[in-house]
């Protein structure tokens, strides 16, 4: 009895916060749009997820969200591994002033952050400043509203996700190992390949998937730092449900994101099951 009261609590969390909102979405994805307040009646329509794979617009939406999502994973990668790596690496008194000044942004609102590249990024904003009276460029760059703030900004804020994961794997190697294969003669680029990267694969799962996953359902950021032509599927979301009015699209969106994004976590589960 004692451990079924103690499950009670996270799967009635799961059943409101979960389950039920995504048995309301459904019901709505399936039903038909009209004009009103809802804007839909409920019934058996699939006429929304036909359209979703008819109409070119939602496929490129997906695809632009997936290279988004891959390219800025990417990138935290590329930053977080070294930063992980040399956070693990470090004196054990300094680890812990280490990991605050990774988590340090969060401590600060989101919208906050944006606010400030904003005011980095744009004609007259302190990096074109900066350029322009180390005489660098003449005229201002044209930074802000761009592919590169767009991704810049989502790997500013989701670096903290790929670092911690690494750190936490990363913290736990046998360093005996790596002095084993130094006295057999391996370089240290060696060491890294064959020794430290194969054990830390599981943080480098963890983490792409803690950025991956959303990053690709990203709004604010796309909407606040992208172009105009960057129509991800964030965007296109919250212009089916606020402008266009088709909750039924909208939803039928929704749970399609949801089954893509159930792919990568499912199989990373697998993976996490088969190596214990």
């Amino acid at each position: 009895m004692r451990r079924g009261l103690i499950l009670a609590v996270p799967c009635t969390w799961l059943l409101l916060f979960l389950l039920l909102p995504m048995a309301i979405m459904l019901a709505i994805a399936f039903a038909s749009p009209t004009e009103g307040i809802p804007p839909f009646t409920l019934g058996f329509d699939p006429s929304s997820f036909h359209s979703l794979f008819a109409d070119t617009y939602y496929l490129s939406a997906f695809l632009l969200s997936l290279r988004i999502a891959s390219v800025a994973t990417l990138i935290c990668l590329l930053i977080g591994y070294p930063m992980a790596l040399a956070i693990a690496r470090a004196p054990l008194r300094w680890r812990g002033t280490l990991l605050m000044l990774v988590v340090l942004p969060f401590w600060t609102g989101f919208l906050t952050r944006i606010s400030a590249w904003i005011g980095l990024l744009k004609d007259e904003g302190w990096i074109n400043g900066a350029l322009l009276a180390l005489g660098l460029i003449k005229a201002p760059l044209w930074l802000l509203y761009t592919n590169f703030a767009m991704y810049l900004g989502i790997a500013y804020f989701y670096l903290p996700f790929m670092v911690l994961p690494l750190y936490a794997r990363l913290s736990e190697r046998d360093v005996v190992l790596e002095e084993a294969a130094a006295d057999l003669g391996a370089s240290p680029w060696q060491v890294f390949c064959r020794i430290v990267l194969p054990l830390s694969l599981p943080g480098v799962w963890a983490g792409s998937l803690l950025v991956f996953i959303p990053a690709i359902g990203e709004y604010v950021i796309p909407e606040l730092l992208g172009g105009p032509g960057a129509q991800t599927v964030g965007r296109v979301l919250w212009g089916e449900f606020f402008t266009s009015r088709d909750w039924p699209a909208a939803s039928a969106l929704g749970i399609v994101l949801l089954i893509v994004l159930a792919v990568p976590a499912t199989i990373w589960q697998w993976r996490q099951g088969q190596s214990r």
